[in-house]
């Protein structure tokens, strides 16, 4: 019996236990694998990616649940905090025992950072009340709790969960300033052009924005946040409403500053995370900023020891995003059952995909008119582009251990906003000779869009408020399609020619992807519903579309209303009749 141990039970600690017990089975019956997962919450596992939806009520609680791994194999214990880790003995140690492994798999994630400030930090007792970050479902909590009463929100931080927070408390009709010490908001991912037409784009959602600003308190009373007191260049205003000001400068010229006090019974600090490496650092394994772990995902100072997800270091770097978390899950996953295979712990995983001979969907009915969110599904989903799909690392002899293409797609999930970048983008890219870019800039209408090509293939792109050609570009650089020879042909019209979106996906190929966190395609929810989803959250358990980002909610929805009607004896004995 191979004993795994799973530090963390969120987005990345319950994919990998699931994703590993799917790969240690063989037709014969399961391999002898016995996985731990410890988890810290009390919580099944849940979509911490869409905490910001839950804030804006777009979404509720018991919507973000994410399935878990269904198999005798896998025993979860919840509330279950991990101590420590006896690397000698071999044991996760917590407060009600220890847990013997022959492997330990870290997926810790990462705390929200909270800044050292005068009235944050130095009061004892904790945060002030109506202070908050965002990283745990009890946080969504008490922020939404908290926006009920409040009159005045601060959202510190103008990166993605920034944003999404700020749009979030906005349309819940909380006056919102957002602060940034960047020069543009997204500023990792967006130049300042774009980050202007972002800006201009918040205060039409009643957002005021302060960037190159640098927040010097925070200002309580009673135990309770009251307001917030900035720096800014003198003669920087926000973008939206104006502030209050104070009545004196500091500094001559280009460097004269000047305090600016907001108003502030909501303080919601979006300042970044920091990786919980301190397990890993206790237990005398390398820790930089996160577990550091080479391309096979285990601690160069000790085999059994791996790490995934936010908790990592890989040498390609952290990116933050749930899709590097999960390709790293499945990397692992097929990485140790290869391995258990090898040991004589059993064969690796049966074959996936679908069952040979399985009856397909009466592609031929059409209903007289799609529902809107089948429109919606056939005019967003990306184009399917070039006959043969590319083939993923996995599929390459020899780059198994190469992180999966598309993990660094950034998404803003806000309401009135639609933001997308991948690979090359923002004011802090390197300039290559090598690299051509193009740029659509329409400030006026919310617009602005930027591809950068190299070699013949789109290497990066920016698209905010487009979310059609964001789509096309997305699908595009996941999947390395070739790239016209004026690169400016991507910001009109997609990178294979087209016709105009049908009326039913009839004509959407099967391998069309819907959901990209997760790689779906429209095949696999067709799939799926022959072997008995009848709904969304059915489609959800049974391929994890719409468990990532949640952006492929409304297409997985709309070809679920297609199937119902194209199939409708199915739906008959589904439902009984």
């Amino acid at each position: 019996m191979t004993r795994v141990v799973v530090v963390g039970n969120g987005m990345v600690g319950s994919r990998f236990a699931s994703d590993l017990v799917a790969r240690c089975g063989t037709s014969a019956g399961p391999t002898a694998v016995e996985v731990t997962v410890l988890g810290a919450e009390e919580y099944e596992p849940y979509n911490r990616v869409l905490l910001s939806e839950v804030v804006a009520g777009k979404v509720d609680v018991a919507a973000i649940g994410l399935p878990g791994a269904d198999d005798a194999r896998v025993t979860v214990r919840r509330g279950t905090e991990a101590i420590a880790i006896d690397r000698a003995a071999r044991r996760v140690v917590t407060g009600e025992g220890a847990y013997p492994y022959d492997v330990v798999v870290l997926a810790t994630g990462a705390a929200a950072r909270i800044p050292d400030l005068p009235g944050l930090t130095d009061l004892p007792g904790g945060l002030p009340r109506g202070v908050h970050a965002l990283r745990t479902l009890d946080d969504a909590r008490e922020i939404v709790a908290a926006s009920v009463n409040a009159r005045h929100a601060v959202v510190v931080g103008a990166g993605v969960l920034g944003l999404e927070v700020a749009c979030g408390l906005a349309r819940r009709g909380v006056a919102v300033s957002l602060v940034h010490g960047g020069g543009s908001v997204m500023d990792r991912q967006l130049d300042r052009a774009a980050g202007d037409v972002v800006a201009r784009s918040l205060a039409g959602l009643g957002v005021r924005t302060w960037t190159r600003a640098r927040t010097e308190r925070v200002v309580v009373e009673s135990g309770s946040v009251r307001g917030v007191t900035l720096r800014v260049p003198d003669g920087g205003a926000p973008a939206g409403p104006s502030a209050r000001p104070d009545d004196g400068a500091e500094g001559a010229g280009d460097h004269a500053t000047r305090l600016v006090d907001l108003e502030a019974d909501l303080l919601v600090l979006a300042c970044g995370t920091v990786p919980e490496a301190g397990l890993a650092r206790a237990a005398g394994v390398a820790v930089d900023r996160g577990v550091v772990v080479g391309h096979d995902l285990a601690s160069p100072d000790d085999p059994r020891v791996f790490a995934i997800g936010d908790c990592a270091q890989p040498p390609e770097g952290a990116t933050g995003l749930i899709a590097q978390g999960w390709d790293q899950s499945r990397r692992l996953a097929e990485h140790l059952a290869e391995r258990f295979a090898a040991a004589g712990a059993g064969g690796p995983g049966a074959a996936q995909g679908a069952a040979p001979g399985r009856p397909r969907v009466r592609l031929g009915v059409d209903a007289d008119r799609p529902s809107m969110a089948l429109r919606l599904a056939i005019n967003v989903v990306a184009r399917p582009l070039g006959e043969s799909p590319v083939p993923s690392a996995q599929d390459l002899p020899g780059v198994d251990e190469r992180p999966k293409a598309g993990t660094d797609v950034v998404r803003v999930k806000a309401a009135g906003l639609e933001i997308v970048t991948m690979g090359v983008c923002g004011e802090r890219r390197t300039p290559d000779p090598a690299q051509r870019s193009v740029t659509l800039s329409d400030p006026a209408s919310g617009r602005h869009v930027e591809v950068v090509v190299a070699d013949g293939l789109l290497v990066g792109a920016t698209c905010v408020g487009a979310p059609e050609v964001g789509a096309d570009l997305t699908a595009t650089y996941t999947r390395r399609v070739p790239v016209p020879v004026d690169p400016a042909h991507l910001l009109l019209r997609p990178v294979a020619q087209a016709p105009a979106p049908a009326s039913s996906p009839t004509h959407m190929p099967d391998r069309t992807t819907v959901c990209t966190c997760n790689g779906v395609t429209k095949g696999d929810v067709v799939g799926c519903w022959h072997d008995g989803a009848r709904s969304v959250d059915d489609v959800a358990r049974a391929t994890r579309a719409t468990t990532g980002c949640g952006g492929c909610k409304d297409v997985v929805c709309g070809l679920v209303d297609w199937l119902a009607k194209a199939d409708p004896d199915q739906t008959r004995v589904a439902l009984g009749a």
